[in-house]
């Protein structure tokens, strides 16, 4: 028997190798025998460059930038093979660096991810691979911008300050002085959202709450955004406003498309394919897959979705691990998952489950395997093995 686990981190408390670990623990109380396969995934957030450096065999790097409030952070990236390097902003300009009382999108920028670029490009790297998802920034990637060389001036030509606060001052943009390695690097940017930069939809409306943006903030950002994109319209001939994902990030996609000419896509879908997991899935009899919340959302660019869309078209069964299912989460039945199984076994506190995320999900996981082996190993097995035979 062959079982593949390819989850996602859950946000808080365990890693995408911790959960992976509790898993195969539950696996083999019932199984001791079987052939486990791990599979480190992202979606390009916080756990990204974990699941390609893992994943690939790379290694990491460690440099210290600006954070989202302008202190200096140490921040990760990695380098696969073949001199490509993997850089998630969440390492240094996203939420998981603040507390809750910090978060202020007005101040917050990308400042630190233009580092992270610059750094990767410092050792030679002509190919990026950017995670965008866990940001704690508004700034239309302004911060990120100007870490690399580009100026933005107010209309007395002085330059305007951090955070998405500040956009409204912009007058003038100036490229002369943008590191022209740019020119040569190809980033590819990863991305779950495909959100336009400003509107009902846009960056700061869906996300801006999150980041601590009040109602009244909520509406300045969006404008300060709108300013920001009829700016870069007149100035670079380039329209961000309406590109699907350019609202990513706190607008770091359009920052990224009107700066660094960059290639937006699914996240998951490209990690999914650089750890090659379409061969992974030859001959799998089971996959577990997993997130920290599963609902309507999921089938929009995450990780349990995109797994049981690769191994439906092999006829292997998915099941989902996941700290809770909200609204709508049987919509994702229909994107290939077989099942869900959620780790809560009693009433209990959020911080009681996060603080006992691996244990439970090993519980989980144990109780699948029970479940299976009811049917039969044979009689379960069995048929998935004819229907692959016949595919």
């Amino acid at each position: 028997m062959k079982i593949i686990i390819a989850a996602d981190s859950f946000k808080g408390s365990c890693s995408t190798l911790e959960v992976a670990a509790a898993i195969e623990k539950g696996i083999r109380k019932i199984k001791e025998d079987v052939e486990i396969v791990k599979l480190p995934v992202a979606d390009g957030g916080e756990g990204t460059v974990d699941a390609l450096v893992l994943g690939t065999g790379g290694t990491y790097e460690t440099v210290e930038v600006i954070g989202p409030l302008g202190k200096k952070v140490e921040a990760r990236f990695g380098i696969l093979e073949g001199n490509i390097a993997v850089i998630e902003m969440a390492s240094a300009s996203g939420l998981p660096l603040l507390k809750e009382d910090e978060l202020d999108p007005l101040k917050a920028t990308t400042y630190g991810t233009g580092q992270l670029i610059k750094a990767a490009m410092d050792k030679g790297c002509k190919k990026i691979f950017l995670g965008i998802g866990g940001s704690a920034t508004n700034d239309g990637g302004v911060g990120m911008a100007q870490s690399l060389g580009v100026s933005f001036k107010d209309r007395d030509g002085a330059e305007i300050g951090y955070g998405g606060g500040e956009l409204s001052r912009i007058a003038d943009i100036d490229i002369s002085k943008l590191d022209q390695r740019i020119t040569r690097t190809e980033i590819i940017v990863m991305s779950d959202v495909t959100n336009p930069l400003c509107g009902e939809k846009g960056a700061s409306y869906v996300y801006g709450p999150q980041k601590g943006a009040t109602t009244e903030m909520i509406k300045q950002l969006d404008a300060n955004l709108k300013h920001f994109a009829k700016v870069i319209n007149e100035k670079l001939g380039k329209d961000v406003l309406q590109i699907p994902g350019s609202g990513a990030a706190g607008g770091l996609g359009a920052g990224l498309i009107a700066f660094c000419n960059v290639e937006l896509h699914a996240g998951v879908e490209k990690i999914l394919d650089l750890i090659c997991i379409d061969g992974h899935l030859e001959n799998a009899d089971l996959v577990f897959t997993g997130e920290g919340r599963i609902d309507h959302q999921s089938v929009f660019g995450k990780v349990p979705v995109g797994v049981a869309k690769r191994a439906a078209k092999r006829n292997v069964p998915v099941i989902a691990i996941v700290g809770s299912i909200g609204d709508g989460a049987a919509e994702v039945y229909a994107h290939g998952l077989t099942a869900i199984q959620d780790i809560i076994t009693k009433p209990m506190t959020l911080q009681e489950a996060m603080e006992n995320a691996q244990i439970l999900i090993e519980q989980a996981a144990e109780t699948v395997m029970r479940v299976i082996t009811i049917k039969s190993d044979t009689q379960f097995i069995g048929i998935h093995r004819k229907e692959h035979e016949l595919a």
